[in-house]
């Protein structure tokens, strides 16, 4: 996760933006900057590595001033580089962003043609030229903030100063988190509040949609539509934990609404935004001749390892086969010439896992994982590392970690295609431009979170859960039942919709709600005939579709969750996330530890 600090302050700013900055190294970076205003004038200093290069170019390269704004950042794509670290700037203005901003192309190209010139290729840059655009037609700061953040789609959290304007500072959030920070004649903007903990202990969360203009004593927050709000300034005790949690009751609950920015960061660094193409790491095959892919996991990656065969075989026409890593090397399977070996694993640690990458490595696979932790076991035994930028998952539950595997998987699984000859290029800037979308209509989803707990409520003295899914579903229902299993203690199990009449519906009563994932698309129908069946035995049905499911079907239904209408490539990794807040809630409700379950450590190190 990409960090940011802003400060409006009395005092030399840049030594704070720095010590800020080391309390945000939790998140994972490859580049660092931050810019000042002295004198009026944006200045800069950025350094590509470690935030020792940073601090080290700021012992040779003094910067002052008393207003200025920090980043740490990972890489858009390619190789990090000074150019491309944050902050971006003209002349007139510079920000720092997380996120990724959806219609950047568009922007960028109208700009260009209106004689705006270009360095990068991030989508980044298309802010910082915007709001120039609109400063030179004589606007305010406020007013070309306002104007600019109409025109940008998709997930960010914008810190933004302007030339000659030392007493002013402006924040956006939109699905990606931001807190404002109150002191003494100062005020403060961070990514995350354990930025600020040494600055102050007066927080106040920006909710979505809100965006606030600072000055150098009051904070004025308006939402989405303009209107100037009051969001509660909150004291916060400084320690670690409590921060970490921000306003969130528990971690779990934290690490679900973390999803928007963690997905962006990680489509950041594998999706080249410029060319709508995916841009792998060096692999140690050739990915369009591998006979076989061979995917192997536990529990919740073992999930989105199950999406991922159904991509690489879909859309890249790549064989698949996917084992449970505790059961893999004890199969004794024969291992193909030339195969690849995909496993995933938050920790990197997964014992199975580990045993399992060893099995492959005796029998001459190349071996890719998919980790959050790029030091871990698995990743230091592996050919390659396609790491997750989900940051630290603390919730024994994995959420963010989970749709950061998915969000790599799906890239992998086009590069797969492409190298393949399945995907050309018009197929594979589509599927990206899907991918791109997808921070923002996950922090859609968010959106329904009360609806969400409404529903939970009438789950907590059930005594079974089934959830139902085809295709890519069938996981989704899989995990679901998994986090309800785990948080909650209810008896919960996911199968593919299909296989409902081949046993399964004899547990149906109306004492057992049927959960339904099912987007509209070419597997609805079916899946609406298995809601039927479900009904016809008194069974209650809760549907997680988009409008068009819906109207087919939703007077079937005791309740209804509606999600966005999205290309299927992207669907599970929406239809996640509905699923992880039911299980939440009905955990939150019936009063169980949400992040530290009973009987469940958050990496399983032992068989």
């Amino acid at each position: 996760m990409c960090g940011i600090i802003g400060i409006i302050g009395n005092a030399p700013v840049a030594p704070l933006l720095l010590d800020g900055l080391r309390r945000l190294e939790y998140r994972g970076y490859d580049s660092a900057g931050i810019a000042t205003l002295v004198n009026g004038r944006i200045e800069r200093r950025r350094a590509e590595g470690k935030l020792n290069n940073l601090a080290n170019l700021l012992e040779r390269a003094p910067i002052a001033g008393t207003t200025g704004i920090g980043h740490t950042r990972w890489a858009t794509h390619g190789r990090p580089s000074e150019a491309n670290a944050h902050p971006h700037a003209t002349e007139r203005v510079a920000v720092v962003h997380n996120g990724i901003i959806e219609n950047f192309q568009e922007l960028r190209d109208e700009l260009a043609a209106a004689g705006r010139r270009f360095e990068t290729e991030t989508d980044t840059e298309v802010i910082v030229h915007l709001l120039s655009e609109y400063l030179d037609r004589q606007m305010t700061p406020q007013d070309a903030v306002a104007k600019a953040l109409s025109r940008i789609h998709g997930a960010f959290a914008l810190a933004i100063i302007f030339a000659g304007r030392h007493d002013l500072m402006i924040g956006a959030r939109c699905g990606s988190p931001l807190a404002v920070g109150y002191g003494d004649g100062e005020m403060y903007l961070g990514s995350d509040a354990l930025a600020l903990a040494p600055l102050t202990n007066r927080i106040c969360y920006l909710e979505e949609g809100d965006w606030v203009v600072l000055g150098r004593d009051s904070a004025e927050v308006r939402d989405a539509d303009g209107a100037v709000v009051t969001r509660e300034i909150k004291q916060t005790a400084l320690s670690g934990a409590l921060i970490g949690k921000g306003q969130y009751r528990h971690f779990m609950q934290k690490e679900i609404f973390e999803q928007p920015a963690v997905i962006g960061d990680t489509l950041h660094t594998y999706l080249n935004p410029l060319r709508r193409r995916i841009e792998m790491p060096e692999l140690p095959v050739d990915l369009g001749s591998v006979p076989r892919v061979t995917i192997s996991a536990c529990g919740t990656a073992f999930y989105a390892g199950m999406v991922a065969k159904y991509w690489f075989e879909q859309i890249a026409r790549q064989p698949v086969e996917i084992d449970i890593a505790s059961e893999f090397r004890y199969r004794e399977a024969p291992m193909p010439d030339g195969g690849l070996s995909v496993f995933i694993s938050q920790s990197g640690e997964t014992i199975d896992t580990l045993s399992a990458l060893r099995y492959a490595k005796a029998q001459g696979q190349a071996v890719l994982s998919v980790v959050n932790v790029p030091d871990s076991a698995i990743a230091r035994e592996s050919d390659v590392v396609l790491q997750t930028l989900a940051g630290p998952e603390i919730g024994v539950a994995s959420t963010k970690a989970f749709t950061t595997q998915l969000t790599v998987l799906a890239c992998l699984a086009l590069a797969v295609g492409r190298a393949r000859g399945a995907v050309d290029a018009s197929r594979e800037a589509a599927l990206s431009s899907a991918l791109v979308e997808v921070p923002a209509r996950v922090a859609e989803v968010l959106g329904t979170d009360k609806e969400i707990a409404a529903i939970a409520h009438e789950l907590v003295e059930a005594r079974d859960v089934l959830y139902l899914g085809r295709g890519t579903m069938y996981p989704i229902a899989l995990e679901g039942a998994l986090k309800l299993k785990e948080i909650s203690y209810i008896h919960a199990e996911g199968y593919a919709a299909g296989e409902m009449k081949h046993g399964p519906i004899a547990l149906i009563d109306e004492d057992v709600p049927v959960i339904v994932c099912a987007p509209s698309g070419p597997l609805f129908e079916k899946t609406a005939s298995n809601i039927a069946e479900v009904v016809a035995r008194g069974g209650r049905i809760i549907l997680i579709s988009d409008r068009t499911g819906i109207e087919k079907v939703g007077t079937n239904a005791t309740h209804t969750v509606e999600l966005p209408e999205i290309h299927p490539l992207v669907a599970p990794i929406l239809y996640a996330v509905p699923v992880q807040l039911l299980a939440y809630h009905t955990a939150v409700f019936k009063g169980t530890d949400v992040d530290q379950p009973r009987n469940l450590a958050k990496s399983v190190t032992v068989e």
